[in-house]
């Protein structure tokens, strides 16, 4: 392996150990023992099911082709587990709203179980039913365990900052420690152990189950909104009206989407960004250093969060401009001309300029994951939080079907070209909902006004 990239791996590593050692007592938050003791608690169950996705992610696309799939076949597989997430996602959130976040909890172990299960048989059909299954399940991982973590600290009273605290540890140890870890597990199971390419996919479904038995034995239930209605286009209408008749709940969305969006592209195009002439590069150790670059952001997070100072809605103006800038690299070089490396040869100069800038990204991204956190605590409504962060993933998922679906027909540095600019965008709506939420009064028209709101006007017609 090349010296470069221990150096990267290295600095990010140094860096990321003297903002955890180097933390004063400005930078932490004092919290209670009660409080203590129910955060370690989530952060157990969250860290395992976090595990359970990160070991899956790396070996998909290899455990498709060794069934004997092409890049088209796979392509299809990969699009029908996002279409499941934008079709069944807001279902799914609603019900947990309704039916109760603890028992989506569990649905969520039940169902990527079943799509682990999946992956033993080579057949189209079974695999498909798995991308399905697994398109539900991200739908739950990403709505129905915060939903439960904030309706649960607000019922026991705690500090509202204190969820700040939750929020950065979970994606320093979830997207960060966790999923450097599955990384390197997963690579002992399937190359050192010679398990093969399902072994992951075995693992996940172990870990997952370990995490139901936790959540089954430990966690009480909650509720969103609890009136005996449970009508799920009343639901539905409710929570559109919600986005709508609030400006700062809108923007939150788009960001959100435009955000996760770059960087779900981000991740279908690093590889071919940094071999773009087949060259030589070690992916598992790239991966792993993504993840560290991510713990970095995420502990520079805990800091700003523990602070007044500046507000959330102040600092993530920057951390989109710089997201942009970042993957505006591929284009960059591109358009500079840079020669790229030999084939099969070492990484060339672009390729080690752009992986500073992935770093870089992702660096941010371990900012906007707690930072977009505790802003949704803040501005989602409680009655139908799940509902309402399902709903944003809805435009999220078409673009990335829509990109899936296109990757060969745009060059890669106009791909990153145009992810640079929705970040852009989201910059300015970030400062749109900066200006509103220091101008604004809360809204005097609370959840309760727009159920009876949607019960009062005609139902829709679908």
């Amino acid at each position: 392996m090349e010296v470069f990239y221990m150096i990267v791996f290295g600095s990010l590593a140094a860096i990321v150990a003297a903002l955890e050692l180097s933390k004063s007592s400005k930078d932490r938050i004092n919290t209670s023992s009660a409080f203590n003791a129910f955060k370690n608690n989530y952060l157990l169950v969250y860290s395992l099911m976090m595990a359970g996705d990160w070991l899956q992610g790396p070996y998909v696309y290899y455990l498709y082709s060794t069934y004997g799939f092409g890049k088209g076949e796979i392509g299809q597989l990969f699009i029908a587990g996002f279409g499941s997430s934008m079709l069944f996602g807001t279902i799914v959130g609603s019900l947990a709203d309704k039916q109760g976040r603890k028992r989506a909890c569990v649905t969520y172990c039940i169902t990527y179980i079943l799509s682990c299960i999946t992956k033993h048989s080579p057949q189209y059909k079974v695999l498909m039913l798995g991308r399905i299954l697994g398109g539900v399940s991200t739908s739950l991982l990403f709505s129905a365990f915060e939903s439960w973590l904030v309706a649960e600290h607000n019922k026991r009273g705690f500090d509202q900052q204190w969820l700040s605290v939750t929020f950065a540890k979970a994606i320093f140890l979830g997207n960060g420690l966790i999923a450097i870890v599955s990384g390197l597990s997963g690579n002992l199971l399937v190359d050192t152990l010679g398990l093969g390419p399902v072994a992951p996919f075995d693992a996940a479904a172990c870990i997952l189950a370990i995490g139901m038995a936790i959540i089954m034995s430990s966690w009480t239930e909650n509720y969103g909104d609890p009136s005996e209605n449970k009508d799920l286009l009343t639901q539905f209408k409710g929570a559109a009206i919600a986005i709508a008749a609030d400006e700062k709940i809108a923007l939150l969305g788009a960001i959100q989407s435009l955000f996760e969006g770059s960087m779900y592209t981000f991740v279908f195009l690093w590889t071919p960004a940094l071999s773009s002439n087949d060259e030589e590069i070690p992916h598992g150790f790239i991966f792993a250093t993504f993840m560290l670059a991510s713990m970095l952001g995420s502990s520079f997070a805990s800091r700003l969060l523990a602070r007044s100072s500046p507000r959330v809605e102040s600092y993530l103006q920057i951390v989109f401009l710089i997201s942009a800038a970042s993957l505006l690299l591929p284009f960059i070089t591109n358009f500079l001309g840079l020669p790229s490396g030999e084939k099969g040869g070492s990484i060339s100069v672009s390729g080690r300029l752009q992986l500073i800038g992935f770093c870089t990204f992702e660096a941010c991204v371990g900012i906007f994951w707690p930072s977009i956190m505790k802003m949704r605590s803040q501005y989602i409504p409680e009655e139908a939080r799940s509902t309402i962060m399902n709903f944003f993933r809805i435009p999220l998922n078409i673009f990335v079907c829509v990109v899936l679906y296109n990757v060969k027909a745009f060059p890669i540095a106009i791909m990153f070209g145009m992810c640079s600019i929705f970040l852009f965008v989201a910059s300015l709506l970030q400062r749109r909902l900066m200006v509103i939420s220091e101008s604004q009064k809360p809204r005097s028209e609370d959840w309760t006004a727009l159920k009876e709101k949607c019960t009062e006007e005609e139902p829709l017609n679908i």
